[in-house]
């Protein structure tokens, strides 16, 4: 069962929230071939001064528009298959926000 927290500064709108949480059920069905349905997701807005991240690090930039997704997968899944995921969701986010500059996945499990 993938579970994801997908975290945002406040502001933006319920169709978008709802993009990015289709974005991600989406590629845990196709990629990490989940059943139909497996989907627990909590989608958090945060003040801005409370939305605390570096605008430059490691030489990436990022906006305020900037997204935090934390995926944690129960056990067994391959290196491959945790980078397709996570190159599925880089693509499939960029289209689905127009973009989302900063954007940072982070899987376990």
């Amino acid at each position: 069962m993938p579970f994801a927290r997908i975290d945002l500064a406040e502001g933006k709108t319920a169709d978008y929230r709802r993009a990015i949480g289709e974005v991600f059920y989406d590629a845990q069905v196709e990629v990490l071939k989940a059943p139909k349905d497996d989907r627990f997701q909590v989608i958090a807005e945060h003040p801005a001064q409370d939305f605390i991240f570096d605008p430059s690090f490691l030489g990436i930039q990022r906006s305020k528009d900037c997204v935090f997704i934390q995926v944690t997968l129960n056990a067994g899944r391959t290196v491959d298959q945790k980078r397709a995921f996570y190159q599925s969701n880089r693509r499939r986010t960029a289209r689905a926000s127009q973009p989302a500059p900063g954007r940072r996945v982070h899987l376990s499990g």
